[in-house]
C-alpha cells in the first residue's frame, strides 16, 4: 500500500487557494497534501467544502452523535485522513474525545450509550454496498432522534460517504492533525482486547 497520494499535490493559488493555506497553517502549521491534491481541480474542491461546511453547520443532531456517526463511517470505509481530522475536530471542538477515541471499536467498546451504538450501527449500515439499513434500525433511530436528527444524521453519513470514498480512491492519508494537538492514538481492536486482559489480570 502506497502512502503517498495517487495524483501529486500542486500549488493552491488565487484567493481562495490563499484562504486555504491560511487556515490549514493556522490549525496543523501546514498545508496538508490533500489539499494540494484537491488543488488540481478548484471548482471541485470549493463546492465540497462548501456543501460540507453547510452540513457540518446543521444542528438538529446532537454534536457528539455527529461526530461518532462520521467517525465510524470514515472507520468502515477505511479513510485514515477523515478519522484523524474528525478526532482531531472532536478535541478541538470541546466533544467527548475519550468517546470518539473509540469509535473505531465502537462494538466492543463499553464507553457508548444504547442510542449511540444506535448511531454508529446505522452509519456502518449506510455505508455497505448495497446499504442495509432496516426498517427496525431507523424506527428505533426515529423513536430516539426524531424526524428532523435521523434526516440531518443521514445526510452527515452520506456526505462522509462520499469524502471518505474519495480520499481512499485518491490515496489521501491521515496527515496528523490527532498528533499535532497530541492527542493519544484512536483505539484498535487489539487495544480493547489487551484493556480486557489487563482489567482481568487486576482483579
Amino acid at each position: 500500500m502506497t502512502t503517498q497520494t495517487r495524483i501529486p499535490p500542486t500549488e493552491l493559488t488565487g484567493v481562495f487557494g490563499a484562504v486555504v493555506k491560511v487556515a490549514a497553517r493556522r490549525m496543523i502549521g501546514r498545508v496538508p497534501d490533500s489539499m494540494g491534491v484537491l488543488a488540481h481541480h478548484p471548482a471541485l474542491m470549493r463546492a465540497s467544502m462548501g456543501i460540507g461546511r453547510k452540513i457540518e453547520a446543521l444542528d438538529e443532531l446532537d454534536k457528539n452523535l455527529a461526530s461518532y456517526a462520521v467517525m465510524a463511517t470514515a472507520a468502515y470505509i477505511g479513510c485514515s485522513w477523515c478519522l484523524d481530522f474528525n478526532y482531531y475536530k472532536s478535541h478541538n471542538e470541546g466533544l467527548d474525545e475519550e468517546k470518539a477515541r473509540q469509535v473505531p471499536n465502537w462494538r466492543e467498546a463499553s464507553v457508548f450509550t444504547p442510542v449511540e451504538r444506535l448511531v454508529c450501527e446505522y452509519a456502518e449500515a449506510m455505508s455497505q454496498t448495497p446499504p442495509a439499513v432496516t426498517d427496525e434500525l431507523s424506527a428505533a433511530l426515529l423513536d430516539a432522534l426524531g424526524p428532523a436528527a435521523l434526516i440531518e444524521l443521514t445526510a452527515k453519513v452520506a456526505f462522509m460517504n462520499m469524502s471518505s470514498r474519495m480520499n481512499v480512491a485518491l490515496g489521501i492519508h491521515s496527515e496528523g492533525y490527532a498528533d499535532a494537538c497530541e492527542l493519544p492514538p484512536l483505539a484498535t481492536r487489539a487495544d480493547v482486547a489487551a484493556d480486557i486482559v489487563g482489567s482481568a489480570n487486576d482483579r
